[in-house]
């Protein structure tokens, strides 16, 4: 057995987007930090699980995201512009963005958000401050009372490779708070009853196993040809299986009509995987391959003469797109809390795998064909053989128990329609902006869609009832099954792990818990001038735009 044993001041746990940022400002601050990472990319969400960043319109404007994670966006946008052959309007572009999906007013290649990540680390690295360990996983943690001494991890591939990191804070930037059961923290999973926080759209009975699905994304680009793969093993089941969630209507899950609700008299009931067409009054919204989409060769300067060497000959399945569509929505069962977690996952990427010989065969085109033979997998933008993203897309994590817990009812439009803005904190360390989404739910929920007002986000949510040297710093922070549905984003992740390395920092310096902090004003007030000082936003201007 490989056996290490090394100290640190911060262990982080998860090299995903909160766990990056924790890493940013803890080191900044001076602080000796290792981080542990699952797979061999940094950036989670954004980059091995392949997510385009789902923002606010706000993002652009700066009024919303802290001052890192907008270094981050200029980091994209400048790696274009030094690696790619832009042209002279896409390179003068301020608001660039490379993929040109709608989703995001900066879509872009997972593999370029991995190497600007890294290129953010690397200083740190080189000093000595900041040590990355790749393809190890969480398995046990030292546990004296109310602290965590230690944390173990064995390698991925490699069973006989143990570490063990002594740390004086741990912060857990896993993507379903793996931490928290091998410290035996208290956490919650699922969905709350109506009882516990008295969210107006929770049920009367709590379900701890009732979670949103997960994808396994993956990306694709179409090449004139036959590029169709063998029938996928369960293609037929798939194939027809029907939405099990209750509804007025019985679709099968694999056709290009979105499940929205509300939407079926808008675009969404003419969706298709093309492009509009100039001449067509359809907007953008109809598209599937534009929503995600990735690369924008439009971008390019076209005197290149490799740019023009497309074998493309239909421009309105332009680039490269991702898939994390409703249609590889996998609700089927759990990746976690449950003994058979392993096989959910690859029935996950299974689905995927069966949507996608779908669309290569069976799919409706828009000249009245069927099949988009010249559908590829590009696993090479996604850093893996087998096209597919390097994990799933996890929506919902293990949840702290937490000081304060945000809900529904804080932020909700519903809720709070006549005071005209979501719950304002005296704690706040920062701000998030994004309706209240889920999608179906392993125990049969269907989607759910809840306006929301922008709001901020309590420190109360990212310290725990008792363990006294933990803090959150991905999707595990103290959320509801329901709040969590806005609070899971990218900006919103990253702005909760810059805020853990420094509360890491803060109880290292003044020797006290995260605990200690959160129960003196004083401390907490002295925390939000350092906030601010570092770049991040406690709240919004006057006027709110909500989403």
């Amino acid at each position: 057995m490989n056996h290490q044993e090394i100290e640190c001041d911060v262990l982080i746990v998860g090299g995903g987007l909160g766990g990056v940022a924790a890493a940013l400002s803890a080191c900044e601050a001076g602080r000796k930090v290792v981080m542990t990472e699952e797979t061999d990319w940094v950036g989670g969400q954004m980059t091995a699980q392949a997510v385009p960043p789902d923002e606010s319109p706000n993002v652009e404007s700066t009024v919303y995201g802290t001052r890192r994670y907008h270094q981050y966006r200029q980091g994209v946008r400048q790696y274009y512009r030094q690696h790619y052959p832009l042209n002279r309007k896409a390179y003068s572009n301020q608001h660039l963005n490379p993929g040109g999906g709608w989703v995001s007013f900066i879509c872009h290649l997972p593999v370029v958000g991995h190497a600007v990540m890294q290129s953010m680390l690397l200083p740190y690295q080189a000093m000595g401050l900041l040590d990355i360990k790749y393809m190890v996983r969480p398995v046990t943690a030292d546990v004296d009372g109310d602290t965590i001494k230690s944390v173990t991890v064995h390698g991925v591939n490699d069973e006989a490779y143990h570490c063990t990191i002594a740390a004086e804070v741990v912060i857990d930037a896993t993507e379903v708070g793996e931490v928290l059961p091998i410290a035996g923290c208290e956490y919650v999973t699922g969905q709350e009853a109506q009882s516990v926080h008295g969210e107006p759209s929770a049920p009367g009975e709590s379900r701890p196993l009732n979670m949103q699905g997960v994808t396994w994304c993956f990306a694709m680009d179409y090449v004139d040809g036959n590029h169709v793969i063998d029938k996928p093993e369960g293609y037929d089941q798939w194939r027809d299986f029907k939405h099990t969630f209750s509804r007025d209507w019985d679709e099968n899950v694999f056709q290009w009509q979105d499940y929205v609700e509300g939407d079926i008299d808008g675009d969404r009931a003419h969706m298709r995987l093309e492009r509009p067409r100039p001449n067509e009054s359809l907007g953008e919204l109809c598209s599937w391959w534009g929503y995600r989409q990735i690369l924008d060769p439009s971008i390019f300067d076209a005197d290149i003469p490799w740019v023009n060497q497309s074998q493309n000959s239909n421009p309105y399945l332009p680039g490269i797109t991702m898939v994390n569509w409703s249609q590889n929505d996998y609700y089927g069962g759990n990746i976690f809390e449950v003994e058979d977690a392993d096989y959910h996952k690859q029935m996950a990427k299974q689905q995927s795998l069966c949507w996608f010989y779908w669309m290569q065969t069976e799919a409706p085109r828009v000249d009245g064909g069927t099949g988009y033979a010249g559908l590829r997998m590009r696993g090479d933008v996604l850093g893996t053989d087998d096209g597919f993203a390097k994990s799933i897309y996890v929506r919902e994590s293990r949840r702290i128990q937490a000081m304060f817990t945000l809900t529904e009812n804080h932020i909700s439009q519903h809720v709070r329609k006549t005071q005209g803005e979501a719950e304002r904190f005296w704690d706040s360390i920062g701000i998030g902006q994004y309706h209240l989404d889920l999608h179906p739910s392993t125990e049969g929920d269907g989607p759910c869609y809840v306006p929301t007002y922008p709001y901020q986000i309590p420190l109360g949510s990212l310290v725990p009832i008792r363990v006294t040297n933990l803090i959150p710093a991905c999707k595990n922070f103290g959320t509801t099954h329901l709040s969590n549905g806005c609070a899971r984003e990218h900006p919103i992740e990253w702005n909760v792990g810059e805020v853990a390395g420094v509360l890491a920092d803060e109880c290292l310096k003044q020797d006290v818990t995260v605990q200690g902090i959160y129960h003196d004003r004083a401390k907490v007030e002295a925390l939000q001038v350092r906030l601010v000082a570092e770049g991040v936003k406690l709240d919004w201007p006057a006027i709110r735009v909500p989403r």
